[in-house]
């Protein structure tokens, strides 16, 4: 019968534990301070790998990657982060829900008067050159219409409500105050989209807190055509 041969060659190595007629092949040797010990292999571990196509969300800034959105159409060479796609979700299925409203423009333009003429007036013409039927002030709303009401109106007449969002517009949200509780009730909607242009939403968030925890598009991410495409699409029926 065969003997071990640790009590007289001692098993100080693997090779003299494989010779072993006995433990041979039976496991893996370690040995701690001249007294052995045995312990069986067991398969090797090895912590499973990730990857990950984009990152967090976030803008382009941020390495946010890019969507595709359920309403994109096939061929769409318009892309979302993911935070985008969040944000507009609501309001395209409110663009929907409204689709057999008649006479609605696709989309009122909201706008600082002083702007008129510049951002404002680019936004404009790049959403009307891709088809899309724009609520403008400079056509539509006669002078000195107050701003809250003005907002109610194209909103009540077009599918989805932009606020562009410039440093003179929240000067004139500064000056007329616009009440928190009468904004919630457009914002409740989920028809008012800001695009922030030439600020922040930070500096949105000072002055009307409601307004800016409502997430949009911003120019600091896109330009003023990515801006205009997306939300030709966004409206697309």
């Amino acid at each position: 019968m065969a003997r071990c041969t640790a009590p007289v060659r001692g098993h100080r190595s693997a090779a003299a534990a494989a010779d072993c007629p006995v433990c041979g092949g039976r496991g893996r040797y370690s040995s701690y301070g001249g007294r052995s010990s045995y312990s069986y292999s067991s398969p090797s571990y090895s912590p499973p790998s990730y990857s990950s196509s984009g990152g967090g969300g976030g803008g382009r800034s941020s390495g946010g990657g890019s969507s595709k959105p359920r309403w994109s159409r096939a061929g769409s060479t318009v892309f979302y982060t993911p935070a985008e796609v969040r944000s507009l979700t609501p309001v395209r299925e409110n663009v929907e829900r409204r689709a057999t409203v008649p006479d609605l423009r696709d989309v009122f333009l909201c706008h600082a008067w002083d702007d008129r003429a510049g951002s404002a007036k680019q936004l404009h013409d790049l959403l009307e050159g891709l088809g899309v039927s724009v609520w403008f002030s400079e056509k539509d709303v006669a002078l000195g219409t107050p701003l809250l009401r003005e907002i109610d109106r194209g909103l009540a007449k077009s599918r989805v409500g932009i606020v562009l969002v410039t440093p003179a517009l929240l000067s004139r949200l500064r000056g007329e105050g616009i009440a928190d509780k009468e904004l919630s009730a457009l914002l409740a909607r989920d028809q008012l989209v800001p695009i922030v242009h030439g600020t922040t939403y930070e500096a949105l968030r000072d002055v009307s807190p409601l307004l800016g925890s409502r997430s949009g598009l911003s120019t600091a991410e896109n330009t003023m055509t990515e801006v205009a495409a997306k939300l030709a699409e966004l409206v697309a029926l």
